[in-house]
């Protein structure tokens, strides 16, 4: 800004960066905005020199923040002035403040033309520079052919004509109709003769654009693409202000080499030719420095020219060069490099047959599995997926189940997806895959979906061979003094059916492996116990003539299920108590399942499926989608809810539901995950089954839950929940134009009232606002402290309560002044309707002498506060966490980033929230189970259990999991305690955590679940 003499200008700013806090500059501005409307008003009586300085200051004014609501025609006049000094004050300031809808441009677009077509270059650069940056469809109209003139001009300096191809480009994004294919192309052709690189690169930024969009009309560009690469890659005519370390105009290489991705084919074999030696010129030139700047330069073009050889299907020669290259880029210690090498390989064994040649680079991509770098790891996945064939997949999926235990749980979902992928397409014998999947479900339950085990038992039941070896491991796997669930359900089922099969080898006989399969039972969940009783009517089937003792035993848990509240589990148990009882007839009627009919497998058929490209958005990926052509990289995509509000209660709703985006960068692993007596396992859900495998191959193959109005919304007030909870926090008089600043943070006054029943609530130099509460039940009784600070009385004292839905609240009336020194008191009644995080807020105020003060403060009248803890034993616990089956009533979410604090820490933190841990209901000394009644007029007393699972090699991650019996409470309690250890003050401040899966709970087969602290107050913290 050329500012020289403005003095008045120059005092404003020193004055503005010499306020002490923002209530002097907001005076100051406002006192200086007073000042500009004031001259405004006779503007007839302003100099050129004071409407230029005014319109400046409006938009230093600007700058800094605050609104600006006139002087818009007084800034769009000085567009007319004859004199520079006041035309730059114009367009600048118009360009700023206005957006292409507003009224006042209409009155500028005459002199804008008048601008651009005339001779002087200074004025043409200004009017280019405002209409590139405006746009808007009436600048378009009126204005694109006289800048399309101006940029095909010979008599224009380059200056002007780089500025007239970006307005150009602008003006196109905006409104792809101003430019006329037909009679354009052929000048686009000319431009590219250009030897000018500044308008050379303006105009190949136009031309990316154009054939973006249509590359049929400009074929005619192509061959003059390839030459001004050849031109580039020779060094010839190349200024030096245009060489960046010694590379010609990388920019230019750039944009260059995209344009020509957007066109199909080259069939001139001499321009093809030619292209082809440029490519190898720079494939050949380029390598790994010491120098970023350099690096970063050589890199982009490289790239650029790998994307181009990828699209032109060149020689398996250089398709061998590009690999060898990148071989070098995956070996380097530079991170960026390493992850750019193995992002290319990727791309690469996507779109073209380098299969075998990348296989050459298998040890040092395997090494990079184990990368400290996550975005590094995960492409090193992608690629070691991508490349796998029958000849490495024994050695690659050996290396991911390897990784598996020591893998971050962001990545386990989708390690152990792919290794089941794989284990099954490139088998080498059926036993291996049954050893793989077995495996996978040990190392990783949680984070294997049913459709794997559910594949594992369509193998073994359409191959007899493999019966008696899958018995064989499944009986192994029982023996383990903990297993995951699912590997319950398998090894129930396999030796359900061929158990028999084992014959009289030691520990195989029909009452050792009942013995071993009814000492997981009280462990399980009502999926599984379904499981479990088929298997033991299966075991009595094959056990002729029966056990007298076997048979007894199966007897009196079939009699104890029969009146099971679950529908499927006492169906089960009343038909097969009934069908045992039929002696050798029961051959017949429970014999072996017959075999599956052959078909694709679910997790093969969708791998085939889905179109997903890690590439950022480029030609190629642009090409990819109009070809139709699929890619075998899965990528997992799950971002979180954009804008923070709970999803609805859904029946799988715990889970966040995946992005329809495949941005390589945001991989997490989001199984739909249910919690049952101790153990992490999947929900059995009427809807499909492989949600959690859609969640890996990305938006195509995702099947996310219908959304159900049977289900009650989370919340009444999304407005007031979630992280905007403590966006209402206090709004003092800072941003309501009070000049009184609050004592203390309030915002961590509101906190701790959150876990206390009395403390002061808000203070600044005129008042205290204290509070006293008490709760009973749904009830409660508070009272609000006014205690005036002064020698003089505060006048106009009001208070409002603004509460949320879910609460009833009654204000005694509230004095109108508050004399001098004294103290009032307020009872406020407080009945809780129904569950909410919701929070009241007290909209108070009042005037201290010629101050109008007024804030609007939270009430702690919070969830918390209708809890009362409650100790439930192991007895009356498993009832009720059994009774509980899944979403909605029970609702888990792991989440990542958690600040490590220890158990104890951890327990004494839930405590102060009302939550009491249960010790002794798991012997993981890491995990943590609380229970606590919650008071509502709709729900009278609810019972609510938490359980917390800490994960000892990463502190970081833990997974919480809520049961309630009423779906809203649910869903409120889960949200409440994510809230507390996010906004909990910054001692204890726990970090939100993310839908992610957890480790396997390791538990001893006779053990219930959740719980782990003795001390019960210190694990009540801990649960939350």
């Amino acid at each position: 800004m050329a500012m020289s003499g403005m003095r008045g200008l120059s005092v404003f700013i020193s004055d503005i960066r010499n306020c002490q806090n923002k209530e002097q500059e907001r005076l100051r501005v406002d006192k200086e905005l007073g000042n500009i409307r004031t001259r405004f008003k006779n503007e007839k009586a302003l100099t050129p020199y004071e409407k230029k300085k005014y319109v400046w200051k409006m938009l230093y004014i600007y700058m800094l923040g605050y609104d600006v609501d006139f002087g818009h025609m007084e800034a769009v006049s000085l567009i007319s002035a004859p004199k520079y000094p006041e035309k730059q004050v114009g367009y600048i300031v118009t360009s700023s403040l206005l957006n292409e809808n507003h009224d006042f441009l209409r009155l500028a677009i005459n002199t804008v033309r008048n601008d651009i077509i005339g001779r002087n270059e200074t004025f043409q650069c200004l009017a280019l520079t405002m209409v590139g940056n405006i746009g808007g469809r009436e600048f378009a109209e009126s204005l694109a052919p006289d800048v399309q003139k101006l940029l095909l001009s010979s008599s224009c300096r380059p200056l002007v004509r780089k500025k007239a191809a970006l307005c150009l480009l602008r003006l196109y994004r905006k409104n792809p109709d101003v430019v006329n294919v037909d009679g354009w192309a052929d000048r686009m052709a000319q431009l590219l003769d250009e030897r000018d690189l500044g308008v050379l690169t303006s105009s190949m930024s136009l031309l990316v654009a154009l054939v973006s969009n249509q590359h049929e009309a400009y074929w005619s560009c192509l061959p003059k693409c390839v030459k001004i690469l050849e031109r580039l890659a020779r060094n010839q005519d190349i200024p030096q202000e245009y060489t960046y370390y010694g590379i010609p105009s990388p920019w230019l290489q750039v944009k260059t080499m995209r344009a020509l991705q957007y066109f199909p084919t080259i069939e001139d074999p001499n321009t093809r030719r030619s292209l082809f030696e440029v490519l190898q010129r720079i494939l050949m030139g380029t390598d790994v420095v010491k120098n970023v700047n350099k690096n970063n330069a050589s890199h982009a073009v490289l790239f650029e020219a790998l994307a181009l050889v990828m699209h032109l299907d060149a020689e398996k020669e250089m398709m061998s060069q590009c690999v060898a290259l990148l071989g070098k880029f995956i070996a380097v210690r530079e991170p960026n490099i390493r992850y750019l090498g193995l992002e290319n390989m990727t791309r690469m064994l996507m779109v073209t047959d380098v299969q075998d040649i990348i296989k050459r680079h298998q040890a040092q991509i395997i090494t990079s599995l184990k990368d400290p770098d996550i975005s590094i790891r995960r492409r090193a996945l992608d690629l070691l997926y991508g490349m796998c064939d029958v000849s490495n997949a024994k050695d690659i999926v050996e290396e991911l189940l390897q990784y598996l235990s020591t893998a971050e749980f962001a990545m386990r979902e989708e390690l152990s997806l792919k290794a089941a992928i794989l284990a099954e397409k490139f088998a080498p014998d059926l036993s291996w895959y049954v050893d793989v999947i077995l495996q996978l479900i040990d190392k990783a339950g949680d984070f294997v979906s049913d459709d794997i085990w559910f594949r594992v038992v369509q193998f073994v039941t359409n191959n007899e061979d493999l019966q008696p070896y899958a018995a064989t491991k499944a009986r192994e796997y029982l023996d383990k003094p903990a297993i995951h669930e699912t590997m319950v359900k398998v090894s129930a089922y396999l030796l359900g059916e061929f158990g028999h099969l084992l014959g009289r080898r030691p520990g195989c006989s029909s009452k050792e492996i009942f013995n071993i399969i009814h000492e997981k039972l009280p462990t399980v969940s009502t999926a599984t116990i379904s499981i479990l009783l088929s298997t033991y009517a299966k075991i009595l089937m094959h056990c002729q003539p029966p056990d007298p003792e076997l048979q007894s035993q199966i007897w009196a848990i079939f009699k104890k299920y029969e009146s099971s509240i679950e529908v499927e589990i006492q169906q089960r148990a009343v038909e097969y108590f009934a069908l045992s009882r039929k002696g050798a007839a029961l051959m017949d009627i429970l014999a072996e399942m017959p075999k599956f009919p052959e078909r694709q497998s679910v997790l093969i058929k969708k791998a085939e499926d889905t179109e997903v490209d890690t590439a950022e958005p480029s030609a190629i990926k642009l090409r990819a989608q109009q070809q139709s052509q699929t890619s075998n990289a899965l990528v997992v995509t799950d971002k979180s809810h954009a804008n923070g509000a709970p999803l609805p209660v859904g029946q799988l709703s715990l889970v966040k539901m995946p992005s329809m985006s495949s941005n390589v960068d945001d991989i997490t692993a989001d199984p739909r995950l249910s919690q049952e007596n101790g153990t992490l396992n999947e929900v059995d859900s009427p809807l499909p089954s492989a949600d959690l495998l859609g969640d890996l191959l990305g938006p195509l193959a995702i099947e996310g839950p219908p959304s159900s109005s049977a289900h009650p919304q989370p919340s009444s007030n999304p407005g007031m929940e979630g992280a905007a909870v403590e966006a209402t926090a206090i709004v003092p008089a800072g941003q309501q134009a009070n000049t009184v600043q609050p004592i203390g943070n309030i915002a961590e006054r509101f906190h701790a009232l959150c876990v206390k029943d009395s403390g002061v609530l808000y203070e600044d130099p005129y008042i205290q606002i204290g509070i006293k509460a008490e709760w009973r039940a749904h009830h409660g009784h508070l009272v609000l402290f006014l205690g005036n600070k002064n020698t003089a009385p505060l006048m106009s004292v009001q208070a409002l309560i603004l509460p949320p839905t879910h609460l009833k609240i009654v204000l005694s009336l509230v004095p109108d002044t508050i004399p001098p020194r004294a103290q009032v008191q307020c009872p406020l009644e407080v009945t809780n309707l129904h569950p909410s995080r919701d929070v009241a807020v007290l909209d108070f105020s009042y005037k201290f002498g010629n101050d109008m003060i007024n804030v609007k403060l939270r009430l702690p009248a919070v969830l918390n506060k209708f809890l009362q803890p409650i100790t439930v034993s192991t007895e009356e616990f498993f009832p009720q966490w059994r009774s509980l089956p899944g979403p909605p009533l029970k609702l888990q979410e792991v989440v990542r980033g958690v600040r490590p604090l220890p158990l104890l820490e951890m327990a004494n933190l839930f405590n102060s929230f009302h939550l009491i841990v249960c010790p002794g209901l798991d012997p993981n000394p890491n995990n943590l189970c609380a229970s606590t009644t919650f008071y509502s007029e709709s729900t009278r007393a609810m019972l609510c259990l938490v359980r917390i699972e800490t994960d000892p090699a990463d502190r970081t991650q833990l997974r919480m999991t809520v049961a309630s019996g009423d779906p809203t409470l649910t869903f409120e309690m889960k949200e409440f305690i994510k809230e507390q250890l996010v906004n909990i003050p910054p001692a204890s401040r726990v970090p939100p955590m993310q839908a992610a899966p957890m480790s396997p709970v390791a538990q001893p087969a006779s053990a219930p679940p959740p719980a782990a602290l003795n001390d019960p107050g210190a694990v009540l913290a801990a649960l939350l």
